[in-house]
């Protein structure tokens, strides 16, 4: 059942509801709907039946076991609608555990006004107009080397907080997303933020390098002759000190290069191949990865050990999917800087060209938008451009939650127990059966006149041959054998 909600309602969950006197003068101040409750219960069950609210204030008493369960209770049955907790103090086990389980922030009692309406407003907020481009001053930030961050939609400015608070202390971070998605630009946003700022940032993709040059690229050489003398060859460890790491694709990670890890988390000591000596490893790790959290854990493609380690505080950058609102301030941010990049004059978008973008589904994220407004600048065509966006998917409320109950379905097929194999094995088996499914509606769409299906999956004509055998499809009995691939498909009563 679809969660609705509100741009100004806040469900408070307390024991003692009236004594928050801070939280009734902001939401009075703000002209903010406060819903009280006085259990766990009773906010689980507005939440399933579908009653508004924009943010849910959970009140973590001293004395009130309650919580933590409830909060863990609502992030399944409301996992879009975000959680303030209030603590006792900042130092609170409850309120650490509760970031652990997915709440989005935290103040501390007894809460000032105005940093409890700091920490609302980044979620009860009015709605983002349908087309605008303007977000204020601050919606883009500049992160250095040239990454940006942009908060300008209720799921990057929650992203924005958590990482503020994340970058407070120095633990171990897991960063999900899909590709393209910013996975690295959350993790510069939350060194830029930390005292380690000052200090070098490097990212190592786990997924591209032998076992044998990623643990050198890691951890270094302890020896090496080179005609004069021996000496020590760093790794990023020894090179980031003080600073932060990112390992993207972390579930690559060979199983020795991961028990290396785990070593470092525990020892806080570098130990570089072929030489027994240490280094001081105070370097903090975050990790990443493309697979869901979740099945990541089932798959079994982590260490037991190390992946309580990495998934203490899990990160979710939301896809453009998630975020449409920042879809025309994201169009303009490439072109702004593509231009100046390039030296050529910014192309306007025209409104129905960002209609376009807003309905396309960008499969890749940021990294395929950049590209998109890359090749607009360069050639111009609006025409060209929007039957790019035309030939491929658009956005399908349904399509998402639909995709995660089928992964769900294969895991638990799989069994979840652990197999290394698992997780590779499920993930082709999504890709294929989504492949197969676009292949054969372009081959229906087109009458099975393949150069115009491999045109409209934007793909060459060899590679669709390929996928055709590969998929063993075979054209319907009604289909004639002397179709022309590079005739137009006639449309009378035989299909051709």
């Amino acid at each position: 059942m679809a969660i609705k909600t509100n741009s100004n309602h806040i469900l408070l969950v307390s024991r003692e509801p009236l004594s928050l006197k801070s939280v009734w003068d902001a939401s009075e101040a703000n002209s903010w709907q406060v819903d009280p409750v006085r259990s766990g219960l009773e906010a689980l069950e507005r939440v399933e039946t579908g009653q508004p609210a924009s943010v849910i204030l959970l009140d973590l008493s001293a004395d009130d076991h309650d919580g933590l369960p409830t909060l863990r209770w609502l992030r399944r049955v409301g996992p879009h609608i975000p959680v303030v907790v209030l603590s006792q103090s900042d130092n609170d086990p409850q309120a650490m555990d509760a970031m652990r389980l997915g709440a989005e922030d935290y103040v501390v009692k007894p809460c000032q006004r105005g940093d409890l309406e700091r920490v609302l407003r980044r979620h009860v907020a009015p709605p983002v107009a349908e087309h605008s481009l303007d977000a204020g001053a601050g919606a883009i930030e500049s992160i250095g080397d040239n990454f940006y961050f942009v908060a300008a939609s209720p799921a990057t400015q929650r992203l924005r907080a958590r990482a503020s608070l994340l970058a407070q202390v120095a633990v171990p971070v897991l960063i999900t997303g899909e590709s393209g998605s910013g996975r690295e630009t959350a993790a510069r946003l939350i060194h830029k933020l930390s005292i380690r700022s000052e200090f070098p940032f490097a990212k190592i993709d786990c997924s591209l390098l032998p076992a044998e040059v990623l643990e050198r690229e890691l951890w270094g050489e302890g020896r090496e002759r080179d005609g004069e003398g021996v000496r020590q060859l760093p790794g990023k460890f020894d090179l980031c000190r003080k600073g932060s790491i990112l390992l993207d694709e972390v579930d690559s990670l060979p199983d020795h290069l991961q028990s290396k890890l785990l070593n470092l988390f525990q020892s806080k000591q570098v130990f570089r191949n072929g030489n027994e000596a240490s280094a001081n490893g105070d370097v903090r790790v975050m990790a990443s990865t493309s697979v869901d959290a979740q099945v990541l854990a089932a798959a079994g493609r982590l260490r037991e050990d190390l992946w309580h380690w990495l998934s203490t505080f899990v990160l979710h950058v939301p896809s453009l999917r998630e975020r449409r609102d920042e879809i025309p301030l994201l169009l303009e941010h490439f072109m702004s800087r593509l231009a100046k990049r390039y030296g050529l004059p910014a192309r306007r978008l025209s409104p129905e060209l960002c209609d376009a973008c807003r309905r396309y589904s960008w499969p890749g994220n940021l990294r395929e938008m950049e590209n998109f407004v890359k090749r607009y600048l360069v050639m111009g065509d609006e025409s060209v451009a929007q039957s790019e966006l035309q030939g491929g998917p658009v956005v399908q409320a349904a399509s998402a939650p639909r995709q995660r109950v089928e992964v769900d379905r294969l895991v638990v097929h799989n069994g979840g127990n652990g197999d290394k194999q698992g997780l590779k094995s499920l993930l082709r088996t999504v890709k294929g059966e989504a492949e197969r499914t676009a292949i054969s509606r372009a081959l229906d769409e087109t009458h099975w006149n393949r150069k115009a299906a491999a045109r409209q999956l934007n793909i060459s004509y060899r590679a669709l041959l390929y996928k055709i055998q590969q998929h063993q499809m075979t054209p319907p009995k009604t289909q004639s054998s002397e179709f022309v691939d590079d005739q137009v498909p006639k449309r009378n009563g035989h299909g051709q």
